[in-house]
């Protein structure tokens, strides 16, 4: 399948590192005008750096910004202010005893991982709408559905994603943008790999520590292995291109076959 992104610009939330940056990379290589995202302006530098060494000729576009606040989403929409692919990919994860999570903690999930997909949305869904094209992504996970015991809060902002996309994409109905969310499985990146061993003896080496992991805590796995992220970003590439145009209002897996269901 080719798919051509070239006219188009896309914006990935917290594409610094990890998944995000992997979709940054996919979208680039496909042609599309990516805006790469991250508060800080030299790690923000510095990864479109490697994303030009990795694809010359990519256009990139710097977008420093928190957009986990209403300031942040504003100076986004400065430097960015029309995109026709929008990825919801910010967010934060830790274990956490759920007898313990204070409802600081709980607001600071939700902002994060569900509000500022939902100000985003609201800021740029409107043009996408007006000229009868867009992509609005959401990247949820597996924990949406199959909620961890260490971990609820993140679970449950990632089932409020679900109805984010599936409520948005039923506003964008017949006007051409579709709205997906991409429930990733448990994914290799440098986050994951220190919440890997928290949970199995430090002392192993990783391809050890990932299959013990795999083994004592996701053994629901088909896969039986960690998704890189780059197998992620194929799903949202090709969810963004004129191919999927008739994808919408879904809840997508790339997930290793964890979720022990027919349906999502």
């Amino acid at each position: 399948m080719q798919i051509d992104l070239t006219g188009r610009t896309a914006l990935v939330t917290g594409s610094t590192q990890g998944i995000g940056a992997a979709i940054a990379a996919g979208l680039a290589l496909a042609g599309a005008r990516v805006a790469v995202n991250g508060r800080d302006e030299q790690r923000v530098a510095e990864r479109i750096a490697r994303l030009r060494e990795q694809i010359p000729g990519a256009d990139l576009v710097p977008a420093v910004a928190d957009v986990s606040t209403a300031e942040g989403a504003d100076r986004i929409a400065e430097t960015v202010p029309e995109t026709d692919v929008l990825v919801n990919n910010l967010g934060i994860f830790a274990r956490a005893d759920p007898l313990e999570i204070d409802d600081a903690e709980w607001r600071r999930y939700f902002e994060v991982n569900v509000l500022a997909a939902v100000r985003l949305t609201r800021m740029f869904l409107p043009g996408m709408m007006e000229r009868g094209w867009g992509r609005v992504q959401y990247i949820a996970s597996d924990s949406a559905v199959v909620i961890p015991a260490e971990m609820i809060h993140y679970g449950v902002s990632k089932t409020s994603l679900l109805a984010v996309s599936r409520g948005f994409a039923k506003k964008a109905a017949g006007t051409g943008v579709t709205v997906n969310a991409v429930l990733a499985g448990p994914t290799h990146t440098g986050g994951v790999e220190d919440f890997v061993y928290e949970l199995v003896d430090r002392s192993l080496a990783w391809e050890e520590a990932q299959r013990t992991f795999m083994r004592e805590h996701r053994p629901q796995s088909l896969l039986q292995r960690l998704i890189e992220p780059e197998e992620i970003a194929h799903m949202v590439v090709y969810l963004s291109s004129d191919q999927a145009s008739a994808t919408t209002g879904g809840a997508l897996r790339v997930d290793g076959g964890y979720v022990d269901a027919i349906l999502p």
